[in-house]
């Protein structure tokens, strides 16, 4: 905020304590998806006693220091940006780790910071709503819309253009265990939308199989009479040393693969999907047992596939905030 005390450059100086942190998040979120929930608790704390110096400073000040400085700003950040976080997260737009990476964001920076490099203040471009945290969120919204664009350049590059284009890219089955997002095709053909690969390792793992086993003999797999008597704890998905690299676990099931799969085959409950999700004390992510035998029917009979590689909105935040931090509010300069 620019009240012109000495002191007032302190709060914003350790504000960027942010910078590194975000950038750590980011990074650890593409690689697993996953962020500890410790991580915010220190930036929340350290934003709530910046939110009181900042208060306290500009109350010295007064005037439109206060008023129109720290106090407009700071009910905008907290009464705008907090409920639409936690509003994001109720309906499933954002993942927890979004939600409270931006109610962190908003008890950080409800106004805007002010950095003096040799000649320049930076950001460059003075937000017109003083709600940095608000400006941080328009940003990453713009980044987030520049990935579809990014992917579809790649695949027309490569000869792959359709409606898929613009949300994932193809990848071989035997990466599948090893990677991050949604699976795009069904038995008829390429969808918007498909089975979780977290769901998949989850499923992989409580059957103690990996996905090469099951495209080795899915006939066998397909019968609910082959799920393990004792089943291994499903986890949430991610991808972990502990987990072999193939999907499946250190834990097997010691059935006859080989055994000749019965001849019926209209089971009432193929691959034991209904089984799987009835067993398991937590969602996998969502998945409908139609969606998860779609899936296995996919990964079982193809040797590339498309998927959605979903990326996480933990990175259009880190970068939205280096926007923020460096030239300002994007959507404004856009609009002006």
């Amino acid at each position: 905020m620019s009240v012109t005390f000495a002191l007032a450059l302190t709060p914003d100086l350790l504000r960027l304590v942010a910078l590194p942190v975000f950038a750590w998040v980011a990074v650890r979120d593409i690689k697993t998806r996953r962020v500890s929930s410790g991580v915010w608790i220190p930036l929340a704390l350290l934003g709530g006693v910046l939110l009181v110096w900042d208060g306290w400073l500009a109350r010295s000040a007064g005037g439109t220091v206060w008023t129109h400085e720290f106090l407009l700003p700071a009910v905008i950040s907290m009464g705008f940006v907090v409920p639409i976080a936690y509003l994001f997260w109720w309906v499933g737009g954002f993942g927890g780790a979004d939600a409270k990476a931006l109610m962190v964001l908003a008890v950080l920076f409800p106004t805007v910071p002010r950095y003096a490099v040799g000649d320049w203040t930076l950001p460059l471009a003075s937000p017109p709503i003083g709600a940095f945290s608000f400006t941080i969120l328009t940003n990453a919204v713009l980044v987030g819309v520049l990935i579809p664009i990014v992917l579809a350049i790649r695949n027309a590059a490569a000869g792959r253009v359709g409606t898929v284009m613009f949300v994932g890219w193809p990848v071989s089955v035997e990466r599948i265990p090893e990677t991050h997002g949604r699976l795009l095709e069904t038995e008829s053909g390429l969808s918007r939308g498909g089975l979780d690969l977290d769901a998949l390792r989850m499923y992989l793992r409580w059957r103690g199989r990996s996905l090469s086993d099951v495209r080795e003999n899915p006939e066998y797999f397909r019968d609910p009479a082959t799920l393990p008597d004792d089943p291994n704890p499903p986890t949430d998905g991610a991808i972990t040393a502990e987990v072999r690299s193939d999907g499946g676990t250190l834990e097997r099931d010691t059935d006859d693969d080989a055994a000749t799969p019965p001849i019926d085959h209209d089971f009432d409950d193929p691959w034991g999907a209904v089984a799987f999700l009835e067993d398991i004390d937590h969602s996998a992510y969502g998945t409908t047992p139609e969606e998860l035998r779609e899936g296995l029917e996919v990964l079982a009979s193809r040797d590339r596939v498309w998927i959605s590689p979903g990326m996480p909105f933990l990175v259009p935040v880190f970068v939205g905030l280096v926007i923020a931090f460096t030239y300002g509010d994007l959507l404004m300069s856009l609009l002006v």
